[in-house]
């Protein structure tokens, strides 16, 4: 008996574990669940990768110090840290949505001039995603850089904002 009593409180914690998780992401100003379902499937890429407008891909960091930025990024990484950086084509519409799985800073450079971003959200209680940023941009190719990560690989999703 004692055995069954504890199974089901072993049961039961595990649900409140996956409960709070799924709370936890909708922290987020706006939903996440399709950079959760793009991030259970990113392929591994290497820096530099081209993602296209609804992609995601775990991309291999690299030192920082050995990265040639096109703009120094806006926050200076600490030493010891990792980046890369991504290449997208901005659609018409010239919006994106960029996610991330974990700790890093974005910028995003076009035209040789970093963008500011035009909505944040982020929660480090949302298991897989840790932050969300919107940029208005114009129609083209932009750099995405990454910067300032303490692992060695992050997963990057760009959508179109919902």
């Amino acid at each position: 008996m004692k055995k069954v009593v504890m199974s089901l409180l072993a049961i039961l914690a595990g649900t409140g574990f996956a409960k709070a998780a799924d709370a936890g992401c909708a922290a987020f100003k706006w939903p996440v669940t399709r950079e959760q379902a793009l991030f259970a499937a990113a392929p591994a890429a290497q820096p530099g990768v081209f993602l296209a407008v609804g992609e995601a891909a775990d991309v291999t960091l690299v030192p920082v110090d050995t990265i040639s930025f096109t703009v120094p990024p806006q926050r200076a990484p600490a030493a010891g840290t990792f980046g890369a950086t991504a290449n997208v084509a901005v659609p018409p519409e010239g919006e994106l949505q960029i996610s991330l799985s974990g700790e890093a800073w974005i910028d995003v450079v076009q035209d040789d001039r970093t963008t500011k971003s035009v909505g944040y959200s982020a929660a480090k209680t949302c298991a897989g995603i840790r932050k969300s940023i919107r940029f208005k941009l114009s129609a083209g190719p932009a750099t995405i850089q990454l910067s300032g990560a303490k692992d060695r690989s992050i997963k990057v999703a760009v959508l179109a904002p919902e």
